[in-house]
């Protein structure tokens, strides 16, 4: 188990020793129970005097009752921390997964990420239940058979040991190699291999349903999902195959043990109540070995999985280490960017020698012709794309650096990829501030223009919106967005296209609502729209990923460059 996946693991080792004690006292207590009741049936068998039955009598009731509530208390403490480290656990994968930057490697495809998040991170919760703890109470219940049967006759003994060995080393132990060489080496990696691929092809045609049909390629997206789908059938039927063979040996080697450890007994002297304790002790405590088949079985085949999920922790930052809240930053908080530039993974140079100060507060509108680089700008300052060169600088009052670590809740905003999580209205906004009032949802609502729009929804902001905000329309997408955003409140706020998809007298009329607002931190706005700019404290226009023009609206159209071509394209598509 990889550091990152033992780090969620270990805050809740009590509870798993916890769980392991009880386990194996469970084991324990069930070795006691068929001990005491196989030599309570034979002796009474010989109708002795019902005192000499007592004792027996007693034990077997008590094994019985300690036996179920051992069991209770190792299934309750054992879910309770696979649960709770499974909870820590997902939420970490989830981090480390938001923080992956393009062009810095290690992308992942959403249906990988899914799986991941998913399927992965449930894995660790069967290595904890299923591999774990069957292995000590496995332990525990051989050593108990073992001294057993040792104290009913030494031969007999003798013969428990080589049966548990067998049990436990040649079937359990042996059923990972075995599993392996029989299925063709690798059934369990192939299994997890296959379970991801069809994770990524099933989510490509599910949500690109409408454009693969528009194309003609949704057969042959559905082809490679079947065929993905066919690999995971056929490695889980290897590995099924497997797992029966492997549990019929282990019953042979169990009934073998059984019936020699009784003619050892009977040869070594031992009467008719020695060879029935004897019998029915081994057959316990060869069982109980038996399980550890299906753990090196299971262990086999999550691995990988585990491996994957340590792979997505590595490193990511440890957890409190970045406080990502925007109480990190106080006071207003400004930008610099110094020769700042980015190459993309294709080669394309999306921005090239940028220098930008924006002070404290302003409101500044990014502007340019499609593919300038005006995106990417946003995307540096708020760290979601590496620089190739130059430095990004957020600098507080007394123009004091802003630690890097505190970037993340000193900037947030509405980037094109922002997504909608398939809850409610309520819960898509709270990411931003989980502990907002209604009035404060109520606030950015109404700046966001979306306060309407849950008035006029059926449950008001309890309505579910579906996955990626199905249930509304392209402009109440975006308002919705554009809320969450506001939401957050942070020190600098980035805007991509805040008001795309909405008609142009609505767009100019929220841009105008942004960029005279009262009150708020800097403000940074991606727009192709420049009728409403009038109000902005200064724009930037970029083209071919530099600030070819800055200054107010009026000084740039009144001269002729860019931004006075720009607008009068404008005008004439007006």
């Amino acid at each position: 188990m990889s550091g990152g996946v033992w780090g969620a693991v270990r805050p809740h080792g009590v509870r798993l020793v916890a769980a392991a004690v009880a386990g194996a006292s469970a084991e324990l207590c069930g070795v006691g129970l068929i001990a005491a009741a196989a030599w309570l049936i034979a002796r009474a068998a010989q109708r002795p005097e019902l005192a000499a039955l007592t004792v027996a009598i007693v034990a077997v009731r008590g094994f019985a009752v300690a036996k179920g509530s051992l069991r209770y208390a190792e299934r309750l403490a054992g879910h309770d921390a696979a649960l709770r480290a499974l909870a820590e656990l997902r939420g970490r994968v989830f981090d480390a997964l938001a923080a992956r930057r393009p062009g810095a490697g290690g992308e992942v495809r959403d249906g990988d990420a899914l799986t991941r998040l998913v399927s992965d991170v449930d894995a660790v919760q069967d290595v904890l239940l299923r591999c774990v703890l069957p292995g000590v109470a496995a332990v525990a219940c051989g050593v108990a058979g073992l001294v057993v049967c040792g104290v009913a006759a030494p031969a007999g003994g003798v013969v428990v040991v080589v049966g548990v060995l067998a049990a436990g080393l040649l079937v359990a132990g042996a059923g990972l190699p075995v599993a392996a060489a029989w299925a063709g080496g690798r059934a369990a990696g192939r299994a997890a291999a296959a379970r991801e691929a069809l994770a990524v092809r099933a989510l490509d045609v599910l949500e690109g349903a409408a454009d693969l049909v528009m194309f003609g390629a949704d057969g042959r997206f559905a082809a490679r999902a079947r065929e993905a789908a066919a690999r995971l059938e056929r490695a889980e039927r290897s590995a099924a195959r497997v797992s029966g063979l492997v549990a019929a040996a282990g019953f042979v080697v169990q009934g073998v043990t059984a019936a020699a450890v009784v003619g050892a007994g009977l040869r070594g002297g031992a009467d008719e109540v020695a060879a029935a304790v004897l019998g029915l002790t081994a057959l316990v405590a060869v069982e109980a070995v038996l399980p550890l088949a299906g753990a090196a079985r299971r262990w086999r085949e999550v691995a990988p999985s585990v491996r994957r999920v340590g792979a997505v922790l590595e490193g990511a930052p440890v957890a409190g280490a970045v406080s990502g809240s925007p109480a990190t930053v106080r006071g207003p908080v400004g930008v610099e960017l110094l020769g700042v530039r980015v190459v993309r993974p294709d080669g394309v140079v999306a921005l090239d020698g940028v220098d930008v100060r924006v002070e404290p507060g302003r409101r500044v509108a990014v502007v340019g012709a499609s593919g300038a680089g005006k995106s990417t700008l946003l995307e540096v300052v708020a760290g979601a794309v590496p620089v190739s060169a130059g430095v990004v600088l957020l600098r507080g009052p007394g123009r004091r650096a802003v630690p890097p670590e505190a970037l993340p809740g000193a900037v947030r905003g509405l980037m094109q990829d922002a997504h909608v999580f398939a809850g409610t209205v309520r819960v898509n906004l709270l990411p931003a501030r989980p502990d907002a009032t209604v009035a404060e949802l109520d606030a950015a609502a109404a700046r966001a223009g979306f306060a309407e729009v849950v008035e006029g929804l059926p449950d008001g902001w309890d309505t579910v919106v579906g996955v990626g905000g199905r249930a509304l329309s392209g402009g109440q997408r975006q308002r919705l967005l554009l809320a969450r955003a506001l939401l957050a409140d942070p020190p600098v706020l980035v805007l991509d296209e805040p008001a795309e998809a909405l008609d142009p007298v609505a767009a100019d009329a929220l841009t105008r609502g942004l960029l005279t607002a009262p009150g708020g931190g800097t403000l940074l706005l991606v727009t192709h729209r420049l009728a409403a700019l009038e109000d902005a404290d200064e724009l930037l226009v970029l083209d071919g990923g530099r600030v070819v023009q800055r200054g107010a609206h009026a000084a740039l159209v009144a001269v002729p460059g860019p931004y006075r071509d720009l607008w009068e394209a404008e005008a004439l598509a007006a």
